[in-house]
């Protein structure tokens, strides 16, 4: 046996490892019963917007196409962003070890031959593609059905327009605050018993963004999240728009590789820290 060979057999093992983990972990995050309120979150903008569409193309409009656009992206900022995306990744990754021991099943996945940082990257995986094919999917059948009632001038804009350029960027959008707070979801999961509490905090801090110095915005995902969607700042009007910043957004050049990096690593340290958690069902 050469080197080469013993040094790839841990990268095989783990491979195989994070595949078979990845389809158990699929099925609990995808079909759970415990994900049913999540369903909701998701369908609830794509029944609104649907709604919309339907109603405005049996009576006379009295709105424009841009009005549509100014509008789901003030769905795509407030909603998705600030609580749809949040509570469903709190859901969806604070419950992948948290949901073990609820169940009393984690101490299967410990007494088995796999490396903690391995079933934690692997849960983190799990989690990510039910995240984004939840939310990414509302968010395109939302951008597709409120302009829809439009019909041939919609069509026009969507693939002549900037319109199918707007809707991948609001996907990546999407999928990439899925991948920033579900590493900062699994990590309370691991750290904290009831991650209910941290999770405020950080909807607090995200929340607060608006209105915190310059620098201090950069300290949040969402500051990164709303860099990167195609309609800027929506406007404030409400009477906390005088305590309102103006911040320039970061490029997405940096912005895009920042968030991923920071996931990352805070995906890492929870990696490294599940190698302490232990199995404790008198909670």
């Amino acid at each position: 046996m050469t080197w080469s060979q013993v040094t790839t057999m841990p990268w095989m093992l783990w491979r195989r490892q994070v595949a078979a983990i990845l389809r158990m972990e699929l099925k609990k995050s995808l079909f759970s019963k415990r994900a049913w309120w999540i369903y909701i979150l998701t369908l609830g903008p794509v029944l609104i917007t649907g709604m919309h569409s339907l109603l405005s193309g049996s009576v006379e409009r009295h709105h424009t196409m841009a009005e549509d656009n100014m509008i789901f992206a003030g769905i795509f900022q407030v909603y998705f962003l600030r609580l749809g995306i949040f509570f469903g990744c709190l859901g969806i990754f604070s419950n992948l070890f948290r949901a073990e021991v609820l169940e009393r099943t984690l101490h299967y996945y410990f007494m088995s031959p796999v490396r903690r940082e391995v079933l934690a990257v692997s849960k983190y995986l799990a989690g990510l593609i039910a995240a984004v094919v939840y939310f990414g999917g509302s968010v395109v059948l939302s951008f597709l059905f409120i302009s829809a009632h439009w019909g041939p001038l919609f069509q026009q804009y969507l693939f002549h327009g900037p319109g199918l350029a707007q809707l991948g960027w609001y996907a990546l959008t999407a999928a990439l605050a899925c991948v920033g707070y579900g590493s900062v979801f699994l990590m309370t999961g691991v750290l904290f018993r009831n991650p209910m509490i941290p999770a405020a905090v950080v909807w607090v801090w995200e929340n607060l963004n608006p209105f915190l110095p310059s620098l201090l915005k950069k300290f949040s995902i969402i500051f990164y999240l709303k860099s990167l969607c195609p309609v800027g700042e929506i406007p404030n009007d409400g009477p906390l728009a005088i305590l309102a910043t103006m911040t320039d957004p970061t490029p997405a050049w940096l912005a895009i590789p920042g968030l991923l990096i920071v996931s990352a690593l805070v995906l890492a340290y929870a990696a490294a820290k599940s190698r302490k958690l232990e199995v404790s069902y008198s909670e």
